[in-house]
């Protein structure tokens, strides 16, 4: 029998950019650091630029999904956001609620790293997933391994040489058991180890390059990444 569970996530940050801008990120601008969200079907019950947006999707049986943000300026120049996550999750409350708010810390600490990085900038996203094989309990620690950052930490260097990727130079920005966040000099690679959330490993590369040909680059992107993937998990 499913269990049908009301949750919430909540989280207070603050990021180096002006209101507007952040509503510039979290409106048309999450292909840059989280996701493309232009095809959601959400209504927006509160749409207050630059300081207040609900988007909200409603389903049958009382299910929904929201989201809120509430934006207002500091002295210094940066903008605080106070996050709210809330709906009904269906089957496995207690995993569902853990990926959801360790994702949400990391999706957020990203946003952060585009406003201060690559604000403004376009972007080329691209989502590449593991194999079959990657869903092993100790897959996204052998992916750390592969990506030659075992027992990194933030600030850390990387300089390596991936099979199928190439020589792959940045900054950690982000590390724990579940997350890897690489700066590059015109990218942001996010990893995420759903592995430990019943899925598979998998990455998300938001590209700031400015190629000639995005549609061209994005699948050039997934290819290579694909073929480290399969070195990794032997697929």
């Amino acid at each position: 029998m499913s269990e049908n569970r009301e949750f919430e996530i909540v989280a207070d940050i603050q990021v180096p950019a002006t209101p507007d801008r952040v509503w510039e990120a979290i409106t048309t601008g999450t292909p840059a650091w989280m996701f493309p969200t232009d095809q959601w079907p959400a209504e927006f019950p509160v749409n207050e630029r630059p300081s207040h947006l609900i988007s909200r999707m409603d389903g049958p049986d009382g299910w929904f999904n929201q989201l809120e943000h509430v934006i207002e300026p500091l002295p210094d120049g940066r903008a605080s956001i106070h996050y709210v996550h809330s709906g009904i999750f269906a089957d496995n409350w207690d995993q569902q609620y853990d990926g959801a708010s360790k994702h949400t810390a990391f999706y957020l600490h990203t946003l952060g790293q585009y406003l201060e990085h690559f604000d403004g900038k376009p972007v080329v996203f691209t989502d590449i997933q593991g194999p079959a094989t990657s869903a092993t309990p100790e897959a996204f620690d052998q992916f750390k391994g592969a990506l030659g950052i075992a027992g990194s930490a933030v600030g850390d260097k990387v300089d390596v040489m991936l099979d199928g990727v190439g020589q792959l130079r940045g900054d950690v920005d982000f590390v724990n058991e579940n997350f890897v966040g690489i700066r590059t000099q015109d990218a942001l690679l996010r990893f995420f180890g759903r592995n430990n959330f019943g899925a598979v490993v998998g990455m998300t590369v938001h590209d700031f390059s400015a190629p000639s040909d995005p549609a061209a680059r994005s699948e050039e992107t997934a290819v290579a990444w694909s073929a480290f993937f399969a070195s990794v998990y032997g697929e």
